[in-house]
């Protein structure tokens, strides 16, 4: 269920925030995967979208929007050149590049048109996933465009970010990745018009940044994490799952006080970081704690202070990581007030490639 109240104030606060900074938003939308939250973010003056996958492109330039940016070292045969070539006939797209294999693999396949692709060098900013080290961005840079593509800058993700009291020092980390990486491009000749960084936990920092622009995603919904490292508030809480209580035990033996719901990792989605207390949160039972997952159940310890829902009672629960929840599901159940008020497809789910 997504509070479309609490939504609006979501993207509102994020687009107000990077406007009095003079920061570009570019919002990434493998989150909701919806073509109606894209069209509030672009509406709020998101100056595009940011994508993991061609096919999450597909969907959102069909779906109207005319600049994309797919945030990932694509590798790029024919099959993916020539949709590539399609996106570009109808919006402005980027790729991400981190390699010189890759560069070069991906100029061959576009061919003659591969300037029509916008590319920018991945920077590994302190997350070790993906991205060179900075000092070596030129290098990739370099064989893009030899191989006839256009660069235009730098990105880089600080997923570190994504820890008990990392945020801070994830985003001075990112600067320092972008500010050098973007220096290497220009001293070796590029015109560095983009410099593109962000994560939710870092993006509402007002600290010195030499970004151009952002790309969170998590910030519409918020969920369990955020509300655990602290990045956001239950009243900033935009989507819930629906549950119901199929089972409930009292203490005997040993036992704790527990509840099953009809809410599973096929639903819920399964991530679960070292520091989390759970796999989810119970906006209404706060000291309530999911300490178990199976593919249709989600087993709550109950606090001792509480009394125990009983068999058939609703209650909603934040996932952990919602982008995995979206994934999980064909439509949302959109909710004003406490009432139902529309349904929204989730019309990129799927596309993972």
């Amino acid at each position: 269920m997504i509070d479309i109240d609490v939504l609006d104030r979501n993207i509102e606060r994020m687009a107000a925030s990077m406007r009095t900074r003079g920061l570009k938003l570019r919002p990434h939308a493998k989150t909701h995967k919806t073509l109606e939250i894209a069209s509030k973010q672009l509406a709020a003056g998101a100056v595009g979208l940011t994508v993991a996958t061609i096919g999450e492109a597909e969907v959102f330039a069909e779906g109207g929007a005319s600049d994309i940016f797919i945030a990932y070292p694509l590798w790029v045969d024919t099959h993916h050149a020539d949709r590539l070539h399609q996106l570009a006939t109808v919006a402005t797209i980027a790729v991400g590049i981190d390699s010189v294999e890759g560069a070069t693999a991906m100029g061959r396949s576009l061919g003659a048109d591969a300037g029509s692709i916008n590319v920018l060098i991945e920077v590994d900013s302190g997350h070790h996933r993906s991205g060179v080290l900075p000092g070596d961005a030129s290098l990739v840079a370099r064989a893009a465009a030899n191989s006839g593509l256009t660069v235009t800058g730098v990105f880089t993700f600080p997923g570190h970010s994504y820890k008990p009291g990392m945020p801070m020092g994830a985003a001075h980390d990112e600067n320092r990745a972008l500010t050098q990486a973007a220096a290497e491009l220009a001293s070796a000749g590029f015109d560095v018009k983009e410099i593109s960084g962000g994560s939710t936990p870092t993006a509402l920092l007002e600290g010195e940044t030499v970004a151009t622009e952002l790309r969170p995603g998590v910030y519409v919904f918020g969920d369990a994490q955020q509300l655990e490292l602290e990045r956001c508030t239950w009243n900033e809480i935009a989507l819930t799952v629906a549950t119901t209580v199929v089972s409930r035990h009292e203490a005997h033996s040993g036992n704790l006080r527990r509840i099953v719901v009809d809410a599973g990792s096929k639903i819920l989605g399964s991530d679960r970081p070292g520091w989390a207390t759970g796999y989810g949160r119970l906006p209404d039972f706060p000291d309530a704690r999911i300490t178990a997952l199976s593919e249709h159940h989600a087993t709550v310890e109950w606090p001792e202070n509480a009394d125990l829902p009983t068999p058939g009672q609703r209650l909603r629960v934040i996932p952990n990581h919602v982008c995995l929840a979206m994934n999980l599901v064909d439509q949302v159940t959109v909710v004003q007030n406490g009432s139902v008020v529309d349904r929204w497809a989730v019309a990129a789910r799927g596309r993972n490639n």
